[in-house]
């Protein structure tokens, strides 16, 4: 049996590997994450996991990291967007807080692994996608360092959301986790990214809506407002077919929009490689989003990066997004769009 530090949220999935992971005679601590200002969600958040912390007969911690998560995820959330980016906090919270400064925490408090309710698994030190693909949370994790992966546990990675479920509605203590709202994927966001931005940045500044000539064709209400692949909340004089963002220009306030076709890309850069295999050039499956398909590629190493040159054409790559390279269900690591 071993010692098993469970990140704890006040969800189901946390807390069903809590549950599950003492019922199996582990020694089970768990830990709570102040991450941002939300008073009253986290104060909601701690009563439950002292709820069922105190049914297991367990310790719980609370780590108060706000600065850190301010640092490598909120405050770089805000300057991505300024340069025009997409961004993805969770892989970046994944990388330096929950597999980054938890596992720190995990280590100080002489614990041997660090359990989270993700719903991934790992497989003789590679990460591999979940048995429910609707859940698999591979694709976010993907930039985890590679040293790191030792030390977790993805104890829901063999099983189906629905089963995680129906485990909690057959426990009393676990009912109410059984039913409850499923949390939002950025947990700093509530309702849109907008809400976040115009607290640090004037969000609502008019500007030009090129064409790929560079003709001035419309307006839009702020660059903020966009992303790769956007098709409403600008205008475009005398259009008769749908218009979609290509290109953001912050500099100048400007975004570029083309057709459908113009989305499509057969080739892009990324930076910033995570492997957790020593490849150079290789054939594999990318995501360039967490919910877009798969395409085959090849991967072309470069200095400082690497080139992707796919078999056929995808719509809507974006810079600030991560491109994660795949071998069938197994995740051989990512890089940053550019």
């Amino acid at each position: 049996m071993s010692k098993i530090l469970v990140a704890m949220s006040g969800g189901v999935d946390s807390t069903v590997t809590a549950y599950r992971l003492k019922e199996a005679g582990h020694e089970v601590e768990g830990v709570y994450m102040r991450l941002h200002t939300d008073e009253e969600s986290h104060k909601d958040n701690i009563q439950k996991i002292k709820k069922v912390s105190d049914f297991l007969g367990i310790r719980y911690h609370i780590l108060d990291i706000k600065d850190r998560f301010d640092e490598y995820v909120y405050m770089p959330f805000i300057e991505q967007y300024k340069q025009g980016l997409t961004p993805n906090p969770c892989a970046l919270c994944n990388r330096n807080i929950k597999f980054g400064a938890l596992i720190e925490f995990t280590k100080e408090l002489g614990m041997e692994k660090l359990a989270t309710g993700h719903y991934v698994r790992i497989q003789d030190g590679y990460i591999r996608e979940a048995l429910d693909k609707s859940k698999d949370q591979s694709y976010f994790l993907a930039n985890v360092k590679k040293e790191n992966l030792e030390f977790v546990l993805f104890p829901l990675g063999d099983m189906l959301k629905t089963e995680v479920k129906e485990f909690a509605s057959k426990i009393e203590i676990l009912k109410e986790f059984s039913t409850q709202k499923e949390s939002s994927e950025i947990c700093f966001v509530d309702t849109t990214y907008l809400d976040v931005l115009k607290d640090y940045i004037d969000i609502n500044k008019p500007g030009n809506v090129l064409n790929s000539a560079g003709e001035v064709v419309g307006e839009h209400k702020g660059y903020m407002h966009y992303t790769i692949g956007k098709r409403k909340g600008f205008s475009v004089k005398g259009a008769l077919t749908p218009h979609y963002v290509t290109t953001i220009k912050p500099k100048t306030n400007e975004i570029i929009v083309g057709s459908k076709e113009d989305l499509r890309v057969k080739e892009f850069f990324v930076k910033n490689l995570n492997m957790f295999e020593d490849i150079k050039d290789f054939e594999c499956s990318v995501k360039i989003r967490y919910r877009s398909p798969k395409s085959k590629c090849t991967v072309y190493s470069q200095k400082d990066g690497a080139k992707i040159v796919l078999d056929d054409v995808v719509e809507g790559v974006a810079a600030g997004q991560m491109a994660v390279f795949y071998r069938d269900d197994i995740v051989l690591g990512c890089g940053w769009i550019v």
